[in-house]
């Protein structure tokens, strides 16, 4: 029987029944499972066990989850800010730079589009309600597998081509966005109020994708895009 690729998956601790828990959704390791990947789920440990814990891993998945600090940004937080796990920023911080430098294909997911931005130089809008004029809805209490707006992606992206379409709905779980990009990062999906969706690194020397939206929630949905792309993640792992 052939071995399926190894995939690394970020996690978060919380408080459950009383004891700390790594925790992380089950709909991303399925979804990750339902493509032909073994995923393994990291615990949260030191920024420089980062390089060692993607030994042996064929590609990363950054999850959903909390805000991000914006002091790794260099800003003051907005009033809005919600809750921040300081161990988690700096131990995905750490894990993009290490999967950058080894060119490790790397999958992005609300959160993780963001924590990648802020790793590699760019920063957030803080909350889009009131630091984005004219910003639609992206945080709700509708349905995970709820489609709620349309994207927009650009033609020949490695985001299209993953998705196998230029326009989309999606589900939508934020209340924070990319703002200024990072170097060597383009913004080649939008929501219809200019927010940024998806980035992807402009070379050919690293597959690297990020997603503001919830795709592990939609692969059991009628639309393929999202099982797509987790498809298009598994080609660029093997």
């Amino acid at each position: 029987m052939t071995s399926l690729p190894a995939v690394a998956v970020t996690a978060t601790t919380e408080s459950i029944r009383g004891v700390l828990r790594v925790r992380v959704n089950a709909s991303y390791t399925d979804s990750l499972r339902s493509a032909r990947l073994r995923p393994f789920i990291l615990p949260l440990l030191d920024p420089g066990d980062a390089g060692a814990m993607l030994d042996g891993m064929d590609g990363l998945v950054l999850t959903g989850g909390e805000d991000i600090d914006p002091r790794h940004y260099g800003l003051r937080a907005h009033p809005a800010l919600g809750d921040v796990h300081a161990g988690r920023d700096s131990f995905e911080l750490a894990l993009v730079r290490a999967a950058m430098a080894r060119r490790l294909p790397t999958l992005a997911i609300c959160r993780g589009i963001q924590i990648a931005n802020v790793a590699l130089g760019g920063t957030l809008v803080q909350d889009l309600p009131s630091e984005w004029p004219g910003a639609l809805q992206h945080e709700g209490t509708w349905p995970r597998d709820q489609r709620v707006h349309g994207v927009r992606v650009e033609a020949r992206s490695r985001l299209a081509k993953s998705l196998g379409a230029e326009k989309l709905t999606v589900n939508s779980f934020h209340h924070q966005a990319v703002a200024s990009l990072a170097p060597g990062l383009t913004a080649v999906a939008h929501a219809p109020d200019g927010v940024i969706e998806g980035v992807e690194w402009t070379g050919d020397d690293w597959w690297m994708l990020g997603v503001q939206w919830h795709p592990e929630e939609l692969t059991g949905t009628t639309e393929s895009w999202d099982r797509d792309l987790f498809l298009a993640f598994a080609a660029a792992v093997r």
